[in-house]
Parts: C-alpha cells; structure tokens; sequence
C-alpha cells in the first residue's frame, strides 16, 4: 500500500505554516514532511501535528548557512563541530515529532573541485555519517542520504545512486538508509523501476515528483503510477514524499492521487 506524505515546504503555500497541516489532513494526507522545523518550537509543531492526526514522517538536519546558499554540512572539511552540534539539534526535534527519519545533507563542492578536494570531502563524508547514525541509533532513529540532481543544485556532493549505495557500505551502519527521490533519479540516470529493484533494500524513504519541471506527478516524462505500482509489489512498506510544487493551487492539482486516498 502507497502511503502518501504531504511535503509542507512546497504543498500548500496557500497557507501559513502552521495552518498546512490542516490543509494536508483535509486532503487526505496521514503523513507530513518538510525541508526544516528549526523556525517553530517543537511544541508548536507537535500541537500541529496532533490536532491534526498525521505523522511527521521526514526533516532534514540544520544544514548550515541556507540563505547564503550552503545546502548541508556532512561532506564539508572544517566544519565537523558545527555538524555534530547540527546532528544533536535534529534528533532533539526528532524526539518531540515522533519522527523515525532525518537526512543529513551533504552540501557542496568547491567550484572546479579537484579530485584531492573531493577526497577530502569523501573522508569527511564518511566520518560525519559515522557519528550522525550512533547518534541516531541512539535515539531510535533512522539517517538518511539522498542524491540530489545537479541541474538543480550544481556542486552538490551526492548526486548518484551509486555513489550512495557506496557510502552506505563503507559507513556500515544498519541505520543508515538512502532516501530515493524518483525526481532526481530520473534526471540524472533513468530506469526508475530498475533501480527501485536494485536499491530497495537499502530505501528508508522515497520521494516523487513530475519531470522536468517539478510539478504534479501527473504532469511531465514519468509514468508514476507503473513506478507506484512496482514499489508497492516489491513490498515497499514506507512514506512516499510528495515532494513538487503545484502547477496551480495545491488542492487543484491532487486528482492525481485519488487511488492512494487524496481527496482534491
């Protein structure tokens, strides 16, 4: 069965914060996820969550500096303090929403990065997810990764699902898991169906969206329910993401997801 999560930061913008968790229940959605919940206190958020009756599902983990554009602190040399001290903040928020999940982005190369840089950044990498998933495992939690295309952020470290499926092996920790965004997958390699058979063991948390232009799963070059479908044979038993933003107004563009319970 395809379990549905409502991503907040792009799905119903129509509305303040706080009042999209309503909005998503409404639309039939059990689970919520977002980029950050750092803005709000944990009880707000967990008030949010409750009066509503969905689940925080996903957030990342602080990723540094967002408005001056860093996009994660995993990878990044010289900054490992600033990381763990990211790692602690996430959990304790994760505690308070019941969230299984957080995703430690990975953040970016230098421009015109060479290959003893992107070595550096590796080894950093590695060593930082280390002690992200002891500290998870600690709380119960599970961590994730995610290759992130580079047409839409150039210079991000993790970009391919091999990459990651190394990264997972080299870290050997049972809780780190990947987080498989069919969006970014298809711009960058294709043959969706192909790598959910292959990666499935390893997926803790999938995310979808239309390609190319990140709208409604209906609209673009992916067939989603064939892929929804498959996942769902393969025995995936997780949240699926619904992480696009709207052609129009959010609620007009659910008749997509009438078959997994939405209700445009």
């Amino acid at each position: 069965m395809i379990r549905l999560a409502a991503n907040l930061s792009m799905l119903f913008q129509e509305h303040a914060f706080l009042d999209r968790f309503a909005a998503a229940a409404g639309a039939g959605f059990r689970g919520v996820e977002y980029l950050f919940p750092y803005a709000h206190s944990p009880e707000a958020l967990r008030t949010a969550l409750d009066e509503n009756g969905v689940e925080q599902v996903l957030f990342n983990l602080p990723p540094g500096d967002w408005e001056a554009g860093e996009r994660g602190l995993a990878s990044l040399p010289g900054r490992e303090a600033e990381f763990r001290d990211a790692v602690i903040e996430g959990l304790r928020y994760a505690e308070a929403l019941d969230c299984p999940s957080v995703h430690a982005m990975a953040g970016l190369l230098p421009e015109n990065a060479d290959g003893e840089v992107r070595e550096a950044h590796h080894a950093t990498f590695l060593a930082n997810l280390r002690f992200a998933a002891g500290e998870a495992a600690k709380a119960g939690r599970d961590l994730l990764i995610e290759p992130i295309n580079t047409r839409d952020m150039p210079g991000y470290f993790l970009s391919r699902q091999d990459q990651a499926l190394s990264v997972l092996e080299a870290v050997g920790s049972d809780n780190l898991r990947l987080q498989f965004d069919l969006y970014h997958c298809q711009i960058m390699e294709g043959d969706l169906i192909r790598h959910l058979e292959w990666l499935l063991p390893h997926i803790g948390h999938v995310q979808i969206a239309g390609v190319p232009e990140r709208h409604e799963p209906d609209i673009g070059e992916v067939h989603y329910p064939a892929v929804l479908e498959r996942l769902a044979a393969l025995g995936y038993r997780g949240w699926v993401g619904c992480e696009y933003r709207p052609a129009a107004g959010t609620r007009d563009g659910l008749g997509w997801g009438r078959d997994y319970g939405l209700q445009p």
